[in-house]
């Protein structure tokens, strides 16, 4: 059994140096995750001098320990979308998260399985909401099927993708520093002033500082504490099974269980935040023995699968109180993105890219769409 190890990591990584001088940049982006990383992409693809750091490693954080979904949209639900945001911009958000997924399957093919992913209902009142859902992706020619198999029913989004999330981000970290961007792994950011970024080794003086975080954003940016909350959430993985075949990946229970099969017959489970929620939301990304024995049980008599666990893992995200993404400029010149709740390897990675386009030059369609109202 390896404990906080994620299934994701079957591959040796070759560290990256510490920042250990005073440096200067166009632009510093704060987070090696999968948003941080895209975000780097688009400004060298913009011609920028970029500088990235994390306080671990690539993807040490969510963007390397989640669930392996590449899931189109926000959080919320289309037709929760809809009346958050009105029609325009639901819609709009909606293209450009189908956009940036062909976008990783294009740049990292390696890494990804276009499968789709299902929606799968726990009860007659879920069943509903899928109802509205579909009703509501329909009107605006969004791709979306009702569903009846062996999961349940629900819907099935064919566009969707199941991938694996940290050979994704390495592989996008090599591809940047291959592009001229020079990347810092345990170099945490300890403060901001104005757009010098203080590390314990050394400074980097930017013109402009992305902060590209999910799980303990508001730790970073105090400022943004009333409006971000971190959570945990954890998962397991088992050895290799032939008990079960999942094509594709499965979000159950409005998405507070979630689980697929990987190509080596795998499982990976996660799910349960809800029944202990207050203790779940917390900085600790170390998994418990109370959510772990849920998850054991579901995996036992509701996938019915015996085969042995061989990981156990946990990850911090954050979540914001109207399940949209912070999308903003906090302090003069420093940006934010973060707090995608819980469903960031998509629209965290178009906040990156959009971003990036906005201050290289000036516009952005898709910023202008993402950003926080």
């Amino acid at each position: 059994m390896t404990h906080n190890v994620p299934i994701w990591e079957d591959n040796p990584w070759t560290p990256l140096p510490l920042l250990q001088n005073d440096v200067t940049t166009d632009i510093c982006v704060i987070g090696l995750g999968g948003s941080g990383l895209s975000c780097i992409e688009e400004f060298l693809a913009q011609g920028r001098r970029v500088i990235g750091i994390d306080a671990g490693i690539v993807a040490g954080g969510a963007a390397g320990r989640n669930g392996g979904f590449l899931l189109a949209g926000l959080a919320l639900s289309h037709h929760e979308a809809l009346e958050k945001l009105g029609g325009e911009r639901a819609k709009k958000l909606y293209e450009f998260s189908l956009e940036q997924l062909e976008h990783i399957i294009e740049t990292t093919p390696e890494a990804v399985r276009q499968v789709g992913s299902l929606r799968i209902a726990y009860d007659e009142r879920e069943f509903e909401d899928c109802e509205a859902q579909y009703g509501a992706m329909c009107a605006d020619g969004l791709n979306v099927q009702r569903y009846e198999g062996a999961e349940g029913r629900g819907l099935l989004f064919p566009h969707d993708a199941a991938f694996q999330p940290l050979l994704r981000c390495r592989l996008l970290a090599k591809q940047v520093m291959q592009n001229g961007a020079a990347l810092f792994e345990n170099t945490p950011a300890l403060e901001l002033q104005g757009t010098t970024v203080l590390t314990p080794h050394g400074r980097i003086k930017a013109n402009k500082v992305g902060v590209a975080v999910d799980g303990k954003l508001e730790h970073l940016l105090p400022e943004l504490s009333s409006r971000v909350r971190t959570a945990r959430l954890q998962m397991l993985g088992t050895a290799p099974t032939t008990e079960v075949s999942i094509p594709r990946p499965v979000y159950h229970r409005w998405g507070y269980e979630y689980w697929q099969q990987l190509p080596n017959g795998s499982i990976a489970l996660g799910g349960f935040r809800d029944h202990f929620k207050e203790l779940e939301w917390t900085k600790e990304n170390t998994p418990s023995s109370e959510i772990q024995g849920l998850l054991e049980d579901f995996l036992r008599n509701h996938l019915q699968v015996q085969a042995e666990i061989t990981h156990r893992w946990a990850a911090n995200v954050s979540y914001t109180e109207n399940y949209l993404p912070i999308a903003e400029e906090v302090r003069e010149n420093v940006w934010a993105i973060g707090a995608y709740c819980g469903t960031g390897n998509v629209i965290g990675a178009l906040c990156g890219r959009a971003l990036a386009e906005y201050l290289s030059t000036g516009k952005s369609e898709r910023w202008a769409y993402l950003k926080s109202a």
